[in-house]
């Protein structure tokens, strides 16, 4: 098995390589405007590390999402070329779940961070959604979403401040959450990782795998130009 994965749903571009046992390789990169110019690159780097071609992979993971429209359509539209082109099987994972498996250790050491979340306790995972408000979703103690993912105010998160917080949006809104937690963004190691387990589906808390749809939550801030206005004379 050699699984690629990649997450542009944040303004982290993040890709990883995985062998089924664990991640060979990585590279990440913050720069919200760039995704496109960095995602490609990245990919060749990790390939190249590890002395890989594109027809040693076996199948692509990608996060879905939420996110900004830009960003996220450069990772899935990768994604989706990658499996047509290569005939690879392509899976999605919600990119908040990503985060919430990282901030609870990972799987099988994929997450270069160890546990972050106080045991015992349901927590939150909040990214930044612009416009003021936050793509969020709540997770139980075993790491299962129980709501969400949703776009809103991070004031409007019920028991948000009761509840610790995972990801970029705790930072951003600390007098709405609990303990900020990391990490900020999604990992791609740990989206490798959730694919690699997923068909043995025995590790707790495991997200599920989804189409590579992109989850919006709303509408792209850019529209279609509407007809133009009539002129009548004055």
């Amino acid at each position: 098995m050699l699984v690629l994965g990649f997450d542009t749903a944040t303004p982290a571009v993040s890709v990883a390589l995985h062998d089924g046992e664990r991640v060979i390789a990585r590279a990440s990169a913050l720069d919200g405007r760039r995704h496109s110019e960095l995602l490609a690159p990245m990919i060749a780097k990790v390939m190249a590390d590890v002395g890989a071609s594109r027809g040693d992979l076996t199948a692509v993971a990608v996060g879905v999402g939420p996110g900004p429209y830009t960003g996220l359509r450069v990772g899935l539209m990768t994604a989706r070329v990658l499996g047509s082109v290569l005939g690879l099987p392509v899976s999605g994972v919600c990119s908040l779940d990503v985060i919430a498996v990282s901030a609870r250790g990972g799987l099988g050491g994929s997450s270069p961070l160890a546990s972050t979340v106080p045991p015992g306790r349901e927590f939150l995972v909040a990214t930044d959604a612009r416009r003021k408000e936050v793509y969020w979703a709540r997770y139980d103690a075993a790491g299962r979403r129980i709501a969400g993912p949703a776009v809103g105010q991070a004031s409007s998160i019920p028991g948000a401040a009761e509840l610790a917080v995972a990801g970029a949006g705790g930072p951003l809104y600390p007098e709405a959450f609990g303990e900020a937690l990391g990490p900020a963004y999604p990992d791609a190691g740990t989206l490798c990782a959730i694919l690699a387990r997923s068909p043995a589906a025995s590790a707790p808390g495991l997200p599920p795998l989804l189409p590579a749809e992109p989850l919006y939550l709303r509408r792209p801030d850019a529209r279609e130009p509407g007809p133009p206005k009539r002129v009548t004379p004055s």
